[in-house]
């Protein structure tokens, strides 16, 4: 199995440890500025990290929540159900000198896939790192697929297993700022 590996996120503003398998969606598609998606070799998981204007508005908890409910209506998600918020412990992050609060979110959305009809329930988990000296909230996103959607998991793919709550946890934790100025003038 390949290891995990640090990654240059943003042109190397930053960088975190992605999972084994992780593809660079940027290299199949284009992707807005403001994001790094990756995909799963074989399933259909995704990782989103997004720098996002500061939504100074909403505070603790009601922050994740804003950001989960703003995806849901971008992917025209039909329903949009949280499941549990619980607050990111500030020491175990690498982000810890910069990040004022930190949040992360388990829910479903019942979206349906470009081109298709069925809409299907996708688990996700968001983590949202609030940076209010940069004006930026950080909004890292776990897209977890239906096992039955789980494309080709034949005996050929066994060697690259679906990624884990854990291989989040390992983004998010990991996840480091080399260069400020990603932000603009200060």
């Amino acid at each position: 199995m390949e290891p995990t590996r640090d990654y240059p996120l943003f042109g190397g503003a930053f960088s975190a440890t992605l999972p084994p398998g992780a593809i660079d969606v940027s290299d199949l598609r284009p992707v807005p500025d403001n994001q790094e998606v990756f995909c799963h070799r074989v399933t259909d998981q995704s990782l989103i990290v997004e720098l996002l204007e500061l939504q100074a508005h909403v505070q603790g908890e009601e922050a994740v929540r804003y950001h989960f409910e703003d995806v849901g209506g971008v992917q025209e998600a039909r329903v949009v159900q949280v499941e549990a918020v619980q607050p990111l412990l500030l020491e175990n992050l690498a982000l810890r000198g910069c990040c004022q609060e930190a949040w992360i979110l388990s829910g479903k959305q019942q979206v349906a896939k470009e081109n298709q009809q069925v809409a299907k329930y996708v688990t996700l988990y968001q983590a949202l790192l609030r940076l209010p000296q940069y004006q930026t909230d950080l909004l890292l996103t776990f897209n977890q697929p239906p096992p039955e959607n789980r494309s080709s998991l034949g005996p050929e793919n066994l060697s690259l297993p679906p990624w884990s709550l854990g291989d989040f946890e390992q983004l998010v934790t990991s996840l480091t700022l080399h260069d400020p100025n990603i932000f603009g003038p200060q």
